[in-house]
């Protein structure tokens, strides 16, 4: 091949090269951008706007706002909501259910949007008939299931978001514990594979372990879900304690269910459950892990 030869040739592969990349970086700039999968900002601010509606005591103002407030916020990224009312010991129960379609639920994800009437355990006896502000114990869930709402991919398993009333009002006079979730358990006739409540996750020094009436299969899952992210100093693979919560009615009817809770929590039930004791940080290490368990579980042929 002649001298000419080689420098035409080489300058055509040159110039398609120059093609090739030029089109890859077009591509590459105009591609649409990665969806966030859980944005904890976004949930941290959840948390400060439902302590700024004061205390969500039933029957209060706050827990009236509460719930108009969640309304528009799950309508607003396409779920639809649904109200489930009941009434135990006397007391109404307004249960939020959002769901996307007519689809059963697969999953349900649930958490308390309540607060506490009485801070009985603060150290300074002259508040403990004050409110608990419920940044923690209440929002901190509300939260992570909201920011689940918008950054859930549309292809995941029919999931329902649950939130319970009257969860947090046991040893007053008048009231039990858990009477949210009860009512939902025994009035919403659904089978799903698995219930995962989350409550107290957002304390910023995060320690969950396993909760040892959770069912073992769907727990072992979640936490090999934040061991793969590298949150295993997170979500303790130690059983530690045994809870009365949400995931009780459900585990009474034989569903799996697991709950989510860092009960190691020095403000729990005081007037100090600020939002100055949540982190942004420790809501992402649970909103991402429930992400990814659900993302990954939607791509598994026999779980659609």
């Amino acid at each position: 091949m002649s001298k000419r030869a080689v420098t035409l040739y080489l300058s055509f592969i040159f110039a398609l090269l120059a093609l090739v990349a030029g089109w890859y970086i077009a591509s590459f700039l105009n591609r649409e951008p990665d969806s966030v999968s859980f944005d904890p900002s976004r949930a941290y601010a959840d948390v400060s706007t439902q302590v700024a509606f004061g205390p969500r005591t039933p029957g209060s103002t706050g827990h009236a706002k509460i719930r108009e407030w969640m309304r528009a916020e799950l309508q607003s990224t396409g779920w639809q909501v649904e109200v489930h009312q009941s009434e135990r010991m006397g007391h109404p129960i307004y249960n939020i259910i959002a769901k996307r379609d007519a689809e059963p639920p697969q999953v349900i994800l649930g958490a308390h949007y309540d607060t506490r009437f009485f801070a009985d355990n603060d150290p300074d006896i002259n508040k403990q008939t004050e409110p608990v502000p419920g940044a923690n114990d209440g929002a901190s869930g509300v939260a992570v299931l909201l920011e689940l709402a918008r950054s859930l991919p549309d292809d995941t398993v029919p999931v329902w978001l649950v939130f319970f009333d009257a969860e947090d009002n046991g040893r007053i006079e008048g009231w039990d514990w858990i009477l949210g979730s009860r009512a939902f358990a025994e009035e919403i006739q659904v089978t799903p594979r698995a219930v995962v409540i989350v409550d107290m996750i957002g304390d910023a020094d995060l320690n969950i372990y396993l909760e040892k009436n959770s069912n073992i299969a769907i727990r072992t899952e979640i936490w090999n879900t934040a061991a793969s992210l590298g949150y295993d100093d997170v979500f303790i693979p130690q059983e530690k304690y045994s809870m009365l919560d949400d995931h009780t009615p459900f585990l009474e009817k034989n569903i799996p269910a697991v709950d989510i809770i860092d009960f190691d929590y020095p403000y729990w039930h005081t007037t100090q459950d600020t939002p100055d004791k949540v982190s942004a940080e420790s809501l992402g290490i649970v909103g991402s892990t429930l992400w990814h368990w659900l993302t990954d579980m939607s791509h598994l042929p026999h779980r659609r």
